[in-house]
């Protein structure tokens, strides 16, 4: 079946465009400012910004002693601790619902709500914005499972690549336009010698996110099309298809043992991806704490990994055209290695190699991510897209979670955020022999599907 007869232009528009308006949390909220905003919010609460000399900079949420230096880390893991339970019967409930759009709309705005209720974190509230980002990063994963399954319909096997490329390019190009408008602002209005004034502009720069979020979401739920399958004709009922979500999700556990060769790739995507999430979402936080790198170094850099991210998404995509998806994966990974021994030794307090590695890492995370999840709508049972995405989702964009324990416990032990940055080395070398390993065409065959001319 043609790309043509599956959805027209308008309709693959309105899906780049979630990507545009989701990209804003992604970019201007787990990526720049949270990690530095939560933190300083932390260290408040442990009497640091009081007395640093008395300061152990530890708190104690629900008398559990956490190092503030920590604190993000460890949310960004429970977080996607409890993601675990809801992707997958978010991912089921899609199958079985006649229409998906409602479904993106309530978590999608859920999450914006909560991103724009961070205005009301101020003084010590750390454990309000903890709760808070929870919310938003469940509801920004629950959002994703329904927005990718709806990419086999949107393309053929022979498409599949371009569209998810152009997706995560579009998408990092309206991230970095938000952040841009941020990075004025604080420019503009920052004060030399004013934390405080600091702490208020992150502040509204993470609630610009969700408005930019909820805004730009109305774009794909007028274009898309439901595209309701067999399941969901079964469940027609409103009261059936959340019982029968839950009841069909048991199913497809039981019945993903059919498919090994899947669940072989998506373990090694759950490795490789949980190392690149971990950096996206912890690299904010190493520059501003291990660096010493002022908000204005760190907004630059990431505007610099933003617009390079468009380009390198279309180029990567373009090379798996010519060599196939995976070993344009396996080369962005390799390149993904380079990065992290690399910020081992990036120097104290000097903005420039920072940037330069923040470029290196824009040429190759788009790609790296779209292209996976692309290969993934290969490898997925007809009719089953929802469920399948449910569990893929759980690692990916910021929804990673043994990346950021590990990067956490390191820093505990250490007090280095060196240490912690480098040992994500594993990571990537394992999830990529993983992949390497995994026999791409017959899994695809084996999932009922027609594989690509190149993988």
């Amino acid at each position: 079946m043609s790309s043509t007869t599956l959805a027209g232009k308008r309709e693959r528009t309105g899906w780049y465009f979630y990507d545009w308006a989701n990209s804003a949390f992604s970019t201007t909220v787990i990526t720049v400012f949270l990690g530095p905003f939560l933190t300083s919010i932390t260290e408040r609460a442990a009497g640091c910004a009081i007395d640093a000399d008395a300061c152990d900079g530890t708190v104690h949420p629900f008398g559990i002693p956490v190092a503030a230096g920590s604190y993000y880390a460890y949310l960004v893991s429970l977080s996607v601790l409890l993601t675990v339970f809801v992707l997958p019967v978010m991912g089921a409930i899609a199958d079985r619902a006649p229409r998906k759009k409602p479904l993106l709309a309530g978590a999608a705005f859920t999450g914006a709500a909560a991103t724009i209720a961070m205005a009301f974190v101020t003084g010590d509230r750390y454990l309000l914005g903890g709760l808070l980002f929870m919310v938003a990063n469940i509801a920004f994963g629950a959002a994703i499972v329904v927005y990718n399954s709806f990419l086999p319909q949107l393309a053929g096997p022979d498409d599949r690549d371009r569209i998810s490329s152009r997706g995560w390019a579009i998408g990092y190009l309206g991230g970095g336009v938000l952040l841009l408008l941020n990075l004025v602002a604080v420019m503009s209005l920052s004060e030399e010698g004013n934390p405080q004034r600091t702490l208020d502009l992150a502040r509204w720069s993470i609630v610009s996110a969700g408005v930019w979020w909820a805004i730009f979401t109305i774009v794909p739920l007028l274009c898309l099309r439901e595209h309701p399958g067999a399941a969901a004709t079964e469940a027609a009922a409103p009261g059936n298809i959340i019982t029968s979500g839950f009841r069909q999700l048991g199913r497809t556990i039981k019945g993903m043992r059919a498919y090994p060769l899947t669940l072989a790739f998506l373990g090694a995507y759950l490795i490789y991806n949980d190392g690149i999430q971990t950096v996206i979402a912890l690299a904010s936080q190493f520059g501003s704490e291990e660096l010493g790198l002022d908000q204005s170094t760190l907004i630059i850099t990431i505007l610099i990994v933003q617009f390079l991210a468009f380009g390198g998404a279309l180029a990567l995509g373009a090379l798996a055209t010519r060599i196939g998806a995976r070993k344009t994966i396996l080369l962005a990974l390799a390149l993904w290695l380079g990065v992290v021994v690399a910020a081992y030794w990036l120097p104290e307090g000097e903005p420039i190699p920072f940037m330069l590695l923040g470029a290196g890492i824009g040429i190759v995370m788009g790609g790296s991510q779209a292209l996976s999840r692309s290969l993934f709508s290969q490898l997925i049972p007809e009719g089953k897209e929802g469920e399948y995405y449910g569990f893929y989702e759980i690692s990916d964009k910021g929804t990673s979670w043994l990346g950021p324990l590990f990067f956490g416990l390191i820093f505990q032990i250490t007090n280095s955020y060196r240490a912690g940055i480098v040992s994500l080395v594993v990571f990537f070398l394992l999830g990529g022999i993983l992949l390497a390993l995994v026999p791409l065409r017959r899994a695809i065959v084996a999932a009922g599907n027609t594989p690509p001319t190149l993988i």
